[in-house]
């Protein structure tokens, strides 16, 4: 670890800790009162305990010893002066607990809220980008981390009345001890700056690793058939090793700072009382101050010594809480580039007219995907876009369902454009089936439905669309049937048609299929694409598509290479005077003939 040569980040971490202590109280301003007033009493009445003390003292104990006799009324006196002041204490402690516990748990979940709500906002680009243990983590672990700091907060501002309280009467009684036991005050600030300077990297380190390791858990429970299959069991308990052992070094190092910088929190203090009797003999024996006065500041600065600690404690989690916000604001700051207008299509039971000009995308600058792509699909006509692998086949799909936006160009529905459409809008007309099925651990009925007040008849009626409701009859509790994280219950093909089901069950006007049927046998995808044709036979259909016989079923083909419309028409026709589709589409045939044979 370095020396530190300069304190200004040490100082920054001061400044924003307390910025972010400044959002909380601007968000929870009432609760932040009561629990504040709650630790206000609880200090007030602890140095009332001195002043009950010294009058029971005054009042009972010494007339006691002088006259042999208690007053029964001062007995009682004292012990309602005791008990009240008990009761109020713990009055004071109930409410700057719950007040401290029950703000900081409303900022967490409040933050959780609004940093999923942002991760649904942000568009496809950036979550690829991104990975999911990193998510993951800024929603949990750095939520958790920012807001730390308010349980210790309301006892750090209530005990300040208590300190300020004991701070004038130390003032009162001699300036000159008084003004040795306040030097504990720049002693604590230098070595909470010192404590933030070192601890502040290490902080910084710690939850970034917090989000490595999920991202490492995530991929190997994500992977687990892969790592199975393959015998990795072992390289990936290492490779996660690696990561935690590595958080586990960075936390002791951070225990290390800490368990010099809470003794030293804790002895500051008391080096102050020392300082305090030694200045206070020197003032005696000058006949400057009685023994009294001494015995009084040395009393009052123990009370000061609370106070000092929790303040301590507040700045102790300054650095943890600094870093968790700026990563949680790292999401939140991020610019939602998504705009919508305020546009609507017409819900009709035909189906929709697509129109692309000129479309252009690329993942990266200068290496378009897409260049100048154009054509149209007329209402109710089936489209079958065909190509070689990484020809721009599924981010056209990206494009159409308006996942990101492209770099040049125009997707236009009904003669709209997407980017003019409001919110949701899109969705209400247009449905995708992407390649990877993704199910939701929930049952068949909410995976299908997805929340939506869909009738279990029009469910049904969807799953026969799909050629699931065989399967999903044959389920132990039906449409009730669980089937567990991303549908590990069922095989790829069911997965693809309840996926299917998901989609056709909402009637789009439009429906994009990128490749969904891929894990279907060929039978059944002819006997699904049959049904969907009765069913929807208004519907505008894209297709993704492989298979000669799914390719067989569209009115056209579009032949897409090098980013472009390289030929279209009848697949018939293309095959006859394309050689490049030919080859192409008799390939994708004879790769799944040996598929079957195997």
């Amino acid at each position: 670890m370095s020396s530190p040569s300069a304190t200004a980040p040490a100082r920054t971490t001061l400044r924003d800790g307390f910025a972010v202590l400044g959002v909380a109280i601007r968000r929870e301003p009432w609760i932040f009162t009561v629990s504040t007033l709650g630790s206000v009493l609880f200090g007030a009445l602890t140095v009332a305990d001195a002043w009950v003390l010294g009058w029971a003292t005054d009042h009972v104990l010494l007339p006691a010893f002088e006259d042999g006799t208690v007053s029964a009324e001062l007995l009682w006196a004292v012990l309602a002066l005791f008990l009240g002041v008990a009761l109020l204490r713990a009055v004071g402690i109930v409410a700057r607990r719950l007040g401290a516990g029950v703000m900081q748990y409303r900022m967490q979940a409040a933050y959780r809220r609004e940093v999923t709500a942002q991760y649904l906002a942000l568009p496809m680009a950036w979550h690829q980008r991104h990975p999911a243990g990193q998510l993951l983590s800024n929603a949990n672990s750095d939520v958790e981390a920012a807001w730390a700091p308010i349980a210790p907060l309301p006892m750090a501002v209530g005990t300040l009345a208590m300190m300020v309280i004991a701070v004038v009467q130390m003032l009162l009684v001699d300036l000159t001890m008084a003004a040795v036991g306040l030097l504990v005050f720049p002693l604590v600030t230098l070595v909470t700056l010192v404590y933030q300077r070192y601890s502040s990297p290490l902080f910084t380190r710690i939850q970034a690793l917090r989000a490595e390791l999920s991202e490492v858990a995530h991929e190997s429970f994500d992977g687990a058939m892969v790592v199975k299959t393959l015998g990795r069991e072992s390289e990936e308990t290492e490779r996660f090793a690696a990561k935690a052992n590595q958080l586990r070094d960075l936390g002791i190092q951070v225990g290390r700072i800490r368990a010099v910088f809470d003794p030293l929190l804790e002895a500051i203090p008391s080096l102050g009382v020392l300082g305090v009797l030694g200045v206070g003999v020197l003032q005696v024996q000058n006949g400057n101050a009685g023994p009294g006065d001494v015995v009084t500041i040395a009393y009052l600065l123990t009370i000061v010594a609370f106070p000092i600690r929790s303040i301590g404690w507040l700045l102790g989690e300054f650095p943890r809480s600094v870093v968790g916000f700026r990563r949680v604001h790292h999401v939140l700051d991020e610019p939602v580039r998504t705009e919508y207008g305020t546009a609507t299509l017409t819900a009709t039971d035909h189906g929709a007219r697509l129109d692309v000009e000129g479309l252009g995308f690329g993942y990266e600058p200068d290496e378009p995907v897409l260049d100048g792509l154009s054509f149209e699909v007329d209402p109710g006509r089936t489209v079958a876009v065909v190509g070689e692998t990484a020809s721009g086949k599924s981010t056209l799909t990206t494009l159409l369902t308006r996942l990101v936006d492209p770099d040049s160009g125009t997707v236009l529905v009904d003669g709209t454009d997407l980017r003019t459409l409001a919110r949701g809008e899109l969705a209400q007309h247009v449905a995708l089936v992407p390649q990877t099925a993704f199910l939701f651990d929930d049952t068949v009925r909410g995976n299908v439905a997805l929340g939506a007040d869909v009738p279990d008849d029009e469910v049904w009626e969807a799953l026969r669309t799909a050629q699931a409701d065989g399967f999903v009859a044959a389920l132990p509790h039906g449409l009730d049937s669980r089937l567990g994280e991303r549908g590990t219950t069922l095989s790829g093909g069911q997965r693809q048609r309840l996926a299917l089901a998901r989609a056709l069950v909402r009637r789009p006007r439009l429906l994009i299929l990128d490749d969904a049927t891929s894990a279907v046998d060929p039978e059944v995808e002819a006997r699904i694409l049959g049904a969907m044709r009765a069913r929807s036979a208004d519907a505008t259909l894209v297709l993704i598509a492989y298979r000669k016989a799914t390719i067989g079923l569209a009115d056209e083909v579009l032949f897409l290479a090098d980013g472009r419309i390289a030929d279209r028409g009848p697949h018939a026709v293309l095959l006859g005077r394309n050689d490049a589709y030919a080859r192409l589409v008799n390939a994708y045939e004879q790769a799944d003939a040996e598929e079957v044979d195997a």
